[in-house]
C-alpha cells in the first residue's frame, strides 16, 4: 500500500462564518480563510489546532456536490483526506482495497488547483486524496 498521510479532516458546515467562530473559541487558528471552489459549488476554510487540521466545507448552491449530504449529516465531519507522493500508486491500492471513486481527479483551489478525488467505503465512509 502507498503510504497516506493525513491532511485534514473534512466538516460540513451550513454557515461557515458561525462554524469559524466556534472552532475558533475551541482554540483554533484560521489556516486559510474562507474561499470559494466554483467546481465544486462549496465554500471552504482550513482552520489548525494541536497539528490537526479542519477544514470547513459549506455548500452555496442548491446544486453542490454536498448538498445531498447537508440534508443527512447537517453540521458534522465526513471524510478524512490523504496526501500521498505516488498519487497514482495510491489510488490503485485504495481501488483494489475496495474503495470506489466517487468522481474523477479535478482541480482544487484550495490546494492551488492540484487534483484530489473523492472514494468511498463501505466500512469507512469517504475519503480525499490530494495529488502531490
Amino acid at each position: 500500500m502507498a503510504s497516506l498521510t493525513v491532511h485534514h479532516i473534512g466538516y460540513l458546515v451550513k454557515k461557515i462564518d458561525k462554524a469559524k467562530e466556534a472552532f475558533t473559541a475551541l482554540g483554533y487558528q484560521i489556516e486559510q480563510d474562507t474561499l470559494r471552489d466554483e467546481i465544486r459549488k462549496v465554500d471552504i476554510c482550513f482552520l489548525l489546532k494541536d497539528g490537526y487540521r479542519v477544514e470547513l466545507v459549506s455548500p452555496y448552491a442548491a446544486d453542490s456536490v454536498v448538498s445531498g449530504l447537508m440534508k443527512r449529516y447537517k453540521n458534522s465531519p465526513y471524510h478524512i483526506c490523504y496526501e500521498t507522493a505516488d498519487f497514482e500508486a495510491a489510488f490503485a491500492d485504495l481501488t483494489a482495497h475496495g474503495f470506489i471513486a466517487i468522481d474523477a481527479p479535478t482541480p482544487a483551489p484550495a490546494f492551488q488547483n492540484r487534483d484530489v478525488v473523492f472514494l468511498s467505503s463501505a466500512a469507512l465512509g469517504m475519503i480525499e486524496l490530494i495529488r502531490p
